[in-house]
């Protein structure tokens, strides 16, 4: 069997995910050195950086025996603004979010403590802030419960982040996003109706 790992963030257990999903994570800055993990059938959680597979994610380049996977494609989809402008003023987000288990009032406070933003359906807003997408996702998953799922655009940048969608789900929209554009489009799709 394939070797897998739990995640600990703030007190809730994530997981499991195998070693492409954390190499995913590291990837997407969402695995740190510091992280806590453990191995499938551990209850002991400790740094990522002391798991001996894991620790070849935190070397410095060129030092680990296997290349670390691109963070994003030689020629990115732009579906935002301009090369120009990724460095200039705030990024612009959509965040879309699931609340089942809270109320959606501690999100939205926070949301709006991250810079100008727009509710503009029920669970789904706009937003114009300086953070860093992982950054406003670190922020908003702390207002989330158990059930709870969040996903965020960076429209600017054509990143995405997401939350609590369980590992079949992460790992497709993780593939379709860093798919190249021109092979998107080249696929053809069957639509069954009932």
């Amino acid at each position: 069997m394939a070797e897998s790992w739990t995640i600990s963030v703030g007190g809730r257990v994530y997981g499991p995910y195998s070693l492409e999903q954390m190499q995913g994570f590291h990837a997407e800055n969402r695995l740190a050195d510091h992280s806590l993990v453990a191995r499938a059938g551990e209850e002991q959680f400790h740094a990522a950086s002391e798991d001996p597979e894991l620790a070849l994610l935190f070397q410095p380049a060129g030092a680990a025996a296997e290349p670390e996977p691109s963070v994003e494609p030689a020629q990115p989809h732009r579906f935002g603004a301009s090369r120009e402008t990724e460095t200039d003023g705030p990024a612009h987000f959509v965040i879309v979010a699931d609340m089942k288990s809270r109320s959606i009032a501690g999100l939205e406070e926070e949301i709006f403590t991250l810079g100008q933003a727009h509710r503009f359906g029920p669970q789904s807003w706009v937003l114009s802030s300086e953070a860093s997408i992982n950054t406003i996702r670190n922020a908003l998953v702390q207002k989330l419960g158990k059930i709870d799922t969040l996903f965020i655009v960076d429209a600017a940048h054509d990143k995405a982040a997401w939350f609590n969608f369980g590992p079949e789900t992460d790992t497709r929209i993780r593939k379709m996003w860093s798919r190249p554009v021109e092979h998107q489009g080249a696929e053809k799709r069957t639509v069954r109706r009932a």
